[in-house]
């Protein structure tokens, strides 16, 4: 899975010389919680909702309203933003996006190439990611076995459901307990869940489940 198939492409961003009124009320209406500020088509830093926070007037100031708003409106976001941006490539794999937001802590990638911005990954493409590939939201029924953690497993499990005229749409393999793993497989369509549960367990495969899943739109 490469950063280029869960990307936002479409950015919003601002220009240093924006004040950090003008770009806290651009977060409201869009609905966002970062911007990456551009200068002359580069990349020059980011702007968060953090960092528009400790630069507004506290609560407990003795500005007035007129004086907090002139400050708001005269604050730049060069002033304020973030200039050692994280970044990746739309050619990463998704898994080094989600290791480099983990790491330095950070809920959005510009995603750069060749000194170019060709869209952003934040937290919330990667929590789509994870639905996408795990099947949810699609019309089906979720088969969840417990195996032993040996060579050949997932291909006996997939070969019996394909043996039974059923079509695999995903498969997730988990860690369980010492010398096991938990298999997850989503299958499409109807199921006959009381036959397929019996080839499984005929075959020494463990089902923990057998449960219908309903389409949803991520």
């Amino acid at each position: 899975m490469a950063v280029k198939d869960f990307m936002t492409r479409k950015v919003i961003y601002i220009s240093p010389d924006t004040t950090i009124a003008h770009a806290a009320d651009m977060m409201r209406e869009q609905g966002l919680h970062r911007l990456p500020v551009i200068e002359n088509d580069k990349l020059v830093g980011l702007v968060t909702e953090g960092t528009i926070a400790e630069a507004s007037p506290s609560k407990a100031t003795s500005l007035s309203i007129y004086e907090m708003n002139y400050l708001l409106n005269k604050t730049k976001v060069k002033d304020v933003m973030i200039r050692d941006v994280i970044t990746v490539s739309q050619f990463a794999s998704l898994e080094d996006a989600v290791y480099l937001m983990f790491k330095h802590k950070v809920g959005i990638l510009p995603v750069m190439d060749f000194g170019q911005l060709f869209g952003v990954i934040t937290d919330r493409d990667v929590f789509k990611a994870f639905l996408r590939v795990s099947g949810y939201g699609e019309d089906g029924i979720r088969i969840r076995c417990l195996v032993k953690d040996e060579a050949g497993i997932l291909s006996k499990v997939l070969q019996l459901i394909s043996e039974k005229g059923y079509n695999v749409a995903h498969t997730v393999q988990i860690e369980a307990e010492p010398g096991f793993v938990t298999i997850e497989v989503q299958i499409d369509g109807q199921v006959d869940t009381d036959s397929l549960q019996v080839a499984l367990e005929e075959a020494e495969i463990e089902v923990e489940s057998i449960l219908p899943t309903v389409a949803k739109k991520i």
